[in-house]
């Protein structure tokens, strides 16, 4: 060997020293000497790059290249050195050779991202992904005598993401709205009939007693699915199910399946080869018994069975079950629905008799306080009487809802009763609409009363009728805000028709169909209020049935609605009952329209004084401002008297959209606001509050009569800083609005005097003691959060600086409300730092899960809480996840298995579980957004 020569092929690793043994006279390329300088050139870059490389050169395209290149093509090598690569790789050169053609006719560089290629690297034709660019290569003339080939193997990645699409397609599926096992199935093995690269055929068993039955497979017009059995007899499986290894697999062990071209004449993969392996996988079921079923699915004859494929078989078959669990239980609870119909009926007789216990505690209620307001002899003052007033209209109110209700669980039950009687319907009905005549005339409107002497006496139950009027006269009033509301009264030789005729917003077509169906609401209706039960139309519909009548409507949207209630004149000729007329005939449309009275109360124009604070007598809050929104007319007199006697100014609006407007007019210091109102919601109003940098610091507390868990997390997560339920204890309330006030100036405060960098590194020594400014938060009610100094419970330490921006702590109780509060404490935090949204919204995703996981795994807790811990610097995001309690398995239901998925998909994650307790370490480097 000469010099040169061996100076040629120095430091090219072992493919270097093989090429200096090979005996290059044997090749077109010749003897070593003789190479040009162009030739010595190339090789020597190849030889001493570390990324793979393969140099074709000349018209025979010899192949040159280095260890890393060596290493993609498996056996291949080192037969390859100054081979003809068209012979190396013949089963994959219809793909390269026109990338190599092109490179060489225009001397034009190209590159292709995801190139797939067939490669017999590893015996046998195999599925290959590469990122491959091929340059021109020149010789000491300057005439293209060669191609540079510079690649790198994608295939995990591609074969990775392909099979992550095909779980998530699955896991949409298992979402519980399809209830039928066998609809589900079919769904599944559809889903996956579009993935056949990756499962050339699938078939799901289900258990049914000690058989398996085949309830769904794919490709069927393939004709395969005679090859396999239909049902599976468990205590004697037979040749055929043992051969597919469905008993064992019955029994929780999975099996492979090896001769399944022998069987079943199946092609797979990019090129159609023939299916040779096929997997029996276990089901899982719910619980620790027999598993659910069996999925057989066939393995790419394109791809080894190797750890990677065999993972991605497990979380496949776990998504299957979880779909098909999913539809049982459903399938179980429509049966349970089924049984609880006898349920109802008694449900509905305690629904009766409890509406009938409310009566006598309202009547106690209500006759204490008529007596006080129409007691001449020891008249009320002012103050004393606005408050009695006050709880006399709700209870008087609440009454009224009471006796709707009774009455609705009659008619539901079937026990409602028509006491008919002959009255002066024309007179009855226009008492009734003259009630309404003042609330109407104060929302600015016309009311026509139309109700002239009808031929003959009427037999109604007068009582129904009062609520039939009240209704509809109630419904045009709350959606008419422009024009006239006319009550007609008619007859005909056929039937007396009632008219109730408004100008307002109008129904759309879609709506009309379900407008008398109980509690329907039209979503995003513009009204006067939101309040009320949404059964009024409902019973105004079932109460016209009852006097055998009917209830019709015309609308168009933006014109108005007209309801006629027909009453057949064979039903108004009834026998009448002899008893006494009832009392109290109108009192419910009197208590009707007093209550609409307060859906047209607007607030005061001037914003009340505030009162002598009843608090501290020195109170930094004293002239805070406060902006109340709620559309009831008596709770926003409550509030005003009760904040402004905190020497607090008050500002009231019945919505949430005249809200938004005085938030931009003068902007207050707390914004106390009702969920349910009319325009704009108080959910709403808390999401276009946050959504606008100029406002989204602006505390708010959200007043409710939408109790429990999912109410509150709804307000929280939206943004809201408290959430409290009616009914309120009014201290509560007080010292819930000055919590809030505070802690927005404390922010404030800190946020306008931010320390210089070089006042913080004089301040702290030891960047893993800093702590970022604690900020106590409440998730729902009482259930407070409390900031922790970070003192490295997880035993996490601190690496390259980790802490130097943020280092701070929460405790949160072990309840499910508490990841809502975990997202919005750890999202205002990153928000203060720049973070990019796709790194937050992952890193929340992921630490939620973790969160759940912590408040549904933790068995006996020694301390009832989570806690969570925020990390920044050094190029990286931390989140630390830590419970107190022993490991066990989440509940069935709660399992979706999806868990552990999420969390590394969206980030590295470290999981220590010790006597102690467990802790989840979710980690993020802020230049990674993808």
């Amino acid at each position: 060997m000469t010099g040169p020569r061996s100076d040629l092929f120095t430091g090219g690793g072992d493919t270097g020293r093989l090429m200096a043994e090979l005996d290059w006279t044997r090749t077109p390329l010749g003897p070593v000497s003789g190479w040009p300088q162009s030739l010595r050139a190339a090789v020597r870059m190849v030889l001493s790059s570390r990324y793979p490389m393969l140099l074709l050169w000349g018209e025979t395209f010899s192949q040159l290249y280095n260890d890393a290149y060596s290493a993609l093509i498996g056996d291949k090598h080192p037969a390859a050195l100054g081979d003809d690569v068209r012979v190396t790789l013949a089963e994959g050169w219809d793909v390269l050779a026109p990338l190599i053609e092109q490179a060489t006719a225009t001397g034009v560089a190209s590159w292709v991202p995801a190139l797939r290629l067939l490669l017999e690297r590893a015996g046998y034709r195999e599925e290959a992904y590469f990122s491959v660019s091929h340059a021109p290569v020149r010789d000491d003339d300057g005439r293209t005598v060669g191609v540079l080939t510079v690649c790198s193997e994608v295939t995990e990645q591609v074969v990775g993401e392909r099979r992550l699409r095909l779980l998530r397609d699955l896991s949409v599926l298992g979402d519980g709205r399809t209830v039928d096992v066998h609809a589900t199935s079919t769904r599944l093995t559809d889903a996956i009939e579009e993935h056949p690269l990756d499962v050339p055929f699938t078939a799901i068993y289900l258990r049914d007693g000690a058989v398996l039955r085949r309830v769904a497979c794919t490709g069927g017009d393939q004709g395969y699915a005679g090859a396999l059995p239909d049902t599976v007899e468990l205590a004697d499986p037979g040749p055929v199910a043992d051969a597919w290894g469905l008993a064992d697999a019955a029994q929780g062990r999975a099996s492979r399946v090896s001769d399944v071209a022998d069987r079943l004449p199946l092609p797979g993969g990019p090129w159609g080869d023939p299916v040779r392996t096929a997997l029996a996988l276990p089901l899982p079921s719910g619980g620790e018994d027999q598993p659910l079923g069996v999925l057989l699915a066939g393995v790419s004859p394109s791809r080894g069975l190797d750890e990677a494929y065999r993972s991605f078989y497990q979380l496949l078959a776990q998504q299957i079950s979880v779909a098909l669990r999913n539809a049982q239980e459903y399938e179980q609870e429509r049966r349970r629905v089924e049984a609880l119909a006898e349920l109802d009926r008694v449900k509905n007789d305690f629904f009766a008799n409890v509406s009938h216990e409310f009566r006598t505690p309202l009547t106690l209620i209500l006759g204490p306080l008529t007596d006080a307001l129409s007691d001449a002899s020891a008249p009320l003052a002012a103050v004393q009487r606005e408050r009695v007033e006050t709880s006399w209209r709700n209870a008087t109110r609440l009454l009224t809802l009471v006796n709707s209700l009774l009455t609705f669980s009659s008619l539901e039950a079937g026990r409602a009763r028509s006491d008919a009687r002959v009255v002066d319907l024309a007179a009855l009905t226009a008492e009734l609409a003259g009630v309404f005549r003042a609330a109407v005339e104060r929302a600015g409107l016309t009311l026509e009363v139309v109700c002239p002497p009808l031929p003959r006496p009427v037999t109604v139950d007068p009582v129904n009728w009062e609520r039939i009027v009240t209704n509809l006269l109630s419904n045009a009033l709350k959606y008419t805000f422009i024009g006239r509301i006319r009550v007609a009264l008619e007859a005909d030789d056929e039937e007396v028709r009632l008219t109730v005729t408004d100008t307002g917003i109008g129904i759309a077509e879609p709506d009309l169909p379900k407008l008398f169906e109980r509690f329907h609401r039209v979503r995003g209706a513009r009204s006067r209020s939101h309040e009320g039960t949404g059964i009024g139309l409902a019973l105004a519909y079932e109460l016209a049935r009852l006097e055998g009548g009917d209830v019709r409507v015309a609308s168009r949207v933006g014109v108005g609605s007209t309801f006629t209630v027909a009453l057949p004149w064979s039903a108004a000729r009834r026998t009448a009952v002899s008893e006494p007329s009832p009392v109290g005939r109108g009192d419910a449309a009197r208590a009707t329209a007093q209550e609409a009275m307060g859906w047209l109360t607007e607030p005061g124009g001037d914003p009340p004084e505030p009162g002598d604070a009843s608090g501290p007598a020195v109170d930094e809050l004293a002239g805070a401002r406060i902006l109340v929104a709620d559309d009831n007319a008596d709770m926003r007199a409550y509030l005003t008297r009760l904040l402004t006697g905190q020497g607090w100014r008050v500002r009231a609006v019945t919505d949430g959209r005249q809200a938004l407007d005085e938030v931009h007019r003068d902007r207050p210091d707390l914004v106390l606001t009702d969920v349910m109102m009319p325009v704009l919601d108080g959910f709403d109003l808390v999401r276009r509050l946050r959504a606008d940098p100029a406002t989204r610091s602006l505390p708010v507390l959200v007043l409710s009569a939408r109790a429990g868990g999912q109410a509150s997390v709804e307000g929280l997560t939206l943004g809201a800083d408290d959430y409290l339920v009616k009914p309120f204890a009014a201290a509560e309330l007080i010292a819930r609005v000055r919590a809030g006030i505070r802690r927005a100036r404390r922010h404030s405060a800190a946020a306008a005097t931010p320390p210089s960098a070089v006042d913080v590194a004089s301040a702290r020594p030891d960047p893993r003691n800093t702590v970022a400014p604690p900020r106590p938060v409440a998730v729902g009610r009482d259930a407070p959060v409390l900031a922790q100094a970070p003192t490295d419970p997880n035993g996490l330490g601190d690496p390259n600086g980790l802490g130097d921006l943020v280092d701070v702590g929460w405790t949160y109780p072990s309840a499910p409300t508490s990841a809502a509060a975990m997202r919005r404490d750890v999202r205002l935090m990153l928000d203060d730092l720049d973070v990019d949204p796709d790194v937050v919204e992952d890193l929340l995703l992921a630490a939620s899960e973790a969160m759940n996981n912590a408040v549904e795994h933790a068995q006996r807790p020694s301390r009832p809480e989570v806690r969570v811990r925020l990390q920044v610097g050094g190029g990286l995001i931390r989140i630390s996840v830590r419970d107190f309690g022993t490991w066990r398995d989440r509940r069935p239901a709660m399992d979706r298995g999806r868990g552990a998925l999420l969390m590394n998909a969206y980030g590295d994650v470290r999981l220590v579980s010790t006597a102690e307790g467990t802790t989840v370490t979710i980690e993020r480097r802020l230049d990674d957004p993808a």
